[in-house]
């Protein structure tokens, strides 16, 4: 089994409420921010960093991201019908698509300045000491976010949830753990309080600013981060 990540599991099946109106007939994913798709945003952080293995989740309005991602070569689809899987769940569904071994993981409702995540992660990641990296940001560095934050983090990496970093939806997971979960539709945090246990879940943060394009008004703030980045 590899120990270094070589697939990544890329989450578009969500209903995207709270953008209200604007995901009533398109789903979220497929929302333009400066002028691309934030799916088409997510792909080129994964072309950049060139894993083999490439899935996306769909469920809602599935067939649109279906349309939008035909022809892609080394692109697998994991169709989630009759129920969304959650984020857990639609992993574990995936997992004959990714194959064995550690696993990238990218929301893609996000947009990213400065270092490329899954370059981040990579070089961080440490097989023998971890079960899961969670790429973080500090708040100050985090737009389009409410709240006091995911995880404190101790001076060899390991985490702990309290007020302090934020998760930014960017991560590397074995994947095995999976399988001991009895729930057919979970959430992650449910293999993360796992590796909390076994104290094998880790950080690393991000060095440069990212936005959380979870509502209406965040695609401005996301638009304008990327035009100072593109300016510096």
């Amino acid at each position: 089994m590899r120990d270094m990540p070589d697939a990544v599991m890329l989450f578009a099946a969500g209903f995207g409420t709270r953008m209200g109106e604007l995901t009533r007939t398109r789903p979220k994913p497929l929302l333009p921010v400066a002028g691309r798709s934030l799916l088409d945003h997510a792909l080129d952080l994964v072309e950049a960093a060139g894993p083999s293995r490439q899935v996306v989740n769909t469920h809602y309005l599935a067939d649109q991201i279906a349309t939008h991602l035909a022809g892609r070569p080394g692109l697998d689809i994991s169709h989630e019908a009759p129920e969304i899987l959650e984020t857990g769940g639609g992993l574990r569904k995936a997992l004959p698509l990714l194959g064995d071994g550690p696993v990238f993981t990218l929301n893609t409702d996000a947009i990213w300045t400065g270092a490329n995540p899954f370059d981040t992660l990579r070089a961080a990641w440490q097989p023998e000491r971890m079960d899961g990296l969670l790429l973080l940001v500090r708040p100050e560095s985090a737009h389009g976010h409410a709240g006091k934050g995911d995880f404190l983090q101790g001076e060899d990496g390991r985490i702990r949830r309290g007020p302090g970093a934020i998760y930014t939806g960017a991560q590397i997971l074995r994947t095995d753990m999976l399988h001991e979960i009895p729930e057919t539709a979970f959430s992650l945090n449910l293999l993360w309080d796992r590796m909390l246990a076994r104290g094998r879940l880790h950080g690393v943060l991000h060095s440069g600013a990212w936005c959380d394009v979870g509502r209406p008004e965040s695609i401005a703030t996301a638009e304008a981060l990327l035009a100072e980045a593109a300016d510096a």
